[in-house]
């Protein structure tokens, strides 16, 4: 059985599919009571930094750029995708971000850096 990385919003429903559970942003989510959101892990060092998601602000003219300078921060976090990519050998893995846009956003490119990894 192949496993997954994949990646939901904080705002859906956990299940079991989701296998382990990491939220992947800095700040905590509005609204959300940490019980709720059934997390294995608040991993944020895998996070944009500060000042590259300030930068960015959700601008869909600005996500080509973001996802090359992320790609540049994530290169610095190899030992901590790996360990991710490993525990995605037993069971999925969720990456659950906040992002209202569901097609321009950090976990997107996060999902897309681990999947790739030898």
């Amino acid at each position: 059985m192949k496993f997954a990385i994949r990646i939901k919003r904080i705002y859906e429903t956990p299940n079991e599919e989701d296998g382990y559970r990491v939220l992947v942003d800095k700040l905590w989510p509005r609204g959300i009571k940490k019980s709720d959101a059934q997390l294995d892990e608040w991993n944020k060092t895998i996070t944009p930094s500060t000042e590259l998601r300030k930068w960015f602000n959700h601008d869909a003219a600005k996500f080509e750029e973001f996802k090359k300078l992320y790609k540049a921060e994530l290169q610095l976090q190899k030992k901590e995708l790996a360990r991710l990519k490993f525990i995605a050998t037993a069971k999925n893995v969720t990456l659950v971000y906040a992002a209202k846009n569901m097609r321009i956003n950090h976990a997107i490119i996060l999902q897309e850096v681990i999947e790739k990894m030898k």
